[in-house]
Order: C-alpha cells, then structure tokens, then sequence
C-alpha cells in the first residue's frame, strides 16, 4: 500500500501542513521564549517538540516522491531576543485555539488520504492534538481562563417545531437561540477575538505602513463582526466570551517577520470561513443566515486584499501545481 504514489490531494495537505504548521511554530517558540508559567511553559515545550517530529516526518513524504519542501517559515521569520508581546495567559489561549485549528487541520488531511502510512501518520497528529487539547483546556479551568458556554435549563419531553416562526428573525417576537446555534455563535466570536487581538498586536509592532494598515482594517472587521454576533447572544440575555486586548503589552518591538504576521493572519481569516459556514449550515433563524453571509462575503474581500499585499511583496509561496498540459504540447 506504501508503494502508491501520492495523489494530489495528499501532496496539498502535506504543503498545508507544513506551511501552516511552521507559522505557528515560530510563533510558539517565541511565546516559549517569554512564558515565565511553568506549567504553561512545559506544554508549550511538547507542542514545540510534537511539530518538529510532524515536520521531519512531512519532509520525509514529500522527499521520497521528489517534491521539494516548501519554504515555511523558519528562524529567519524570529527576532530573538525581542520584548515580551503578550502575556501568559494570551499565550495559553492562543495555543489552546490553535490545537482547535490544528485538529481540523488533521481531520481534513486524514479524509484526503489513501495510502497507509499517510492515514497513520494523520491518526498519529490527531491523537497528539487530542492530547495538546485537553492539557490546554484542564491548564485554562485550573486558572480560571476559560469561558464556558451558557447553561441550559432542561425541558421536560422533547418536543418538535410548531409554527413556520421558528425561521424569523427580523420581525414581530424572535425565539429563543437554539443550543446548536449558541454553539457557533460562541465559537465564532472566541475565532474572531483572537483575529482581533493579534491584529493589534501585530499592527503595534510591524515595521511596514501598508502591513500596519491592512491590520488596521482587519481590526476593524474584526471588532464589528464580534460586536455583530454578541448582540445576538446579548438579546437572549446569554454571556458574551472576553476579549483579549488587555493581555497585549506596549512594547514596540517585532518579535516576528512581517511577512509571518501578515500571513498568520490571512492564515486565521481564511480558516474561519470554515466555521462561518458551518455556523450559516445550523442557523434556523433568517437573522442569524443573513448575520453570517455578511462575514463570508467580507471576509472574502479582507482575502482578496491579503492576497494583493502578500503577492506584491513576493512573500505568498506557491502550492504544487497540475502540469500544464497545453504549453507541453506547444513546446514540441
């Protein structure tokens, strides 16, 4: 079975995950680098030590079928010794949401894959993302960080949807939110809080004025979605998940690349799009559908100009392409 070749699928998510695992990587080190917690410090250490097995064996796959290992990002996107940016408990909650991205990440790679040792291999991550997911989430409640969803009372019987009126949401009395709607509403809002809060950070301390404006805006979209969403929430009278802008400093001082935190963030834009839609795919009220087809459709120019910027510095590495079957042919 390993003697298969690998599909194009299976070379895109292997691309994937090593572009996007290395941003993270670098960032994770820094964090390391600052972290004064020890019980933080140790998990950040495995989820250090856990990428750089994931990424050897990566290179390994792409190697053997004579694919060069994309570029990523490395030392050179790190400027060590630089001031602390963030505090310890922003460090924690960054790694606890990006274990959550990782984990789909894996999933998603593991659906595309056919050869065995590729699955294993994705198996093998999704159990240590498992793991990263549950130390981050037992380290959050030991320290009182993390923000649980609303209670529920329960009902007495089950019961079924009686009046066409359970899809309004615009005029005369709304219901109530659904659980299976409060679920993303509360998970899109924690995604857009960290856009948000690494926006500001970033834009804080990046050396170019057209990556700072591009922050800048994406702080902005940001904030409006989050104020957006939370109304939702606040309407029903349910609590609204904590933002993270205090747990910034005001040091000045770049800890990264500009071409790392521009992509990092195009990076958290482009995956939200995922749990957007599958936020607008449970929503049963016309308010909520409308309320996510806005962020997709904005978030779509927010990438496109993402896209402009990175392209124009040269700083967005090419996929693996299909061959280009016309210009062969010509070239005879």
């Amino acid at each position: 079975m390993n003697s298969l070749k690998l599909t194009s699928a299976e070379v895109g998510t292997l691309w994937g995950e090593f572009v996007n695992g290395t941003a993270v990587h670098v960032i994770n080190k820094y964090m390391y680098s600052i972290i004064e917690d020890m019980k933080i410090k140790t998990i950040f250490d495995e989820a250090i030590k856990t990428f750089e097995k994931q990424k050897n064996e990566i290179s390994n796959f792409l190697e053997k079928e004579g694919f060069p290992v994309p570029i990523g990002f490395n030392d050179h996107d790190l400027n060590e010794g630089s001031k602390r940016l963030f505090s310890d408990t922003f460090c924690l909650q960054y790694l606890h949401v990006m274990t959550l991205h990782g984990l789909l990440g894996h999933v998603t790679s593991l659906s595309a894959s056919v050869r065995k040792d590729l699955r294993q291999f994705y198996n093998i991550c999704d159990d240590d993302g498992k793991k990263m997911y549950d130390k981050t989430i037992d380290l959050l409640l030991e320290k009182g960080l993390f923000q649980r969803d609303p209670y529920f009372f329960p009902e007495e019987s089950p019961e079924y949807v009686q009046k066409k009126r359970f899809l309004d949401g615009f005029f005369g009395e709304r219901r109530p939110l659904a659980a299976t709607e409060i679920i993303s509403l509360s998970f899109n809002i924690k995604k857009k809080i960290l856009e948000k809060t690494l926006s500001i950070a970033f834009s804080q301390v990046t050396r170019s004025e057209s990556v700072r404006k591009f922050l800048t805006s994406t702080q902005e979209t940001s904030e409006e979605q989050i104020r957006n969403l939370s109304n939702i929430l606040r309407d029903d009278n349910l609590p609204v998940p904590s933002s993270w802008e205090t747990e910034i400093t005001s040091s000045t001082d770049s800890p990264f690349s500009d071409k790392l935190m521009l992509y990092h963030m195009g990076f958290l834009v482009q995956t939200s799009q995922a749990y957007h839609g599958a936020g607008l795919a449970s929503a049963m009220r016309a308010d909520l559908i409308v309320q996510y087809e806005k962020i997709i459709i904005k978030n779509l120019a927010v990438t496109k100009d993402w896209f402009d910027l990175m392209t124009e510095n040269q700083w967005l590495e090419q996929p693996p392409l299909a061959p280009k079957r016309k210009e062969l042919a010509n070239s005879r």
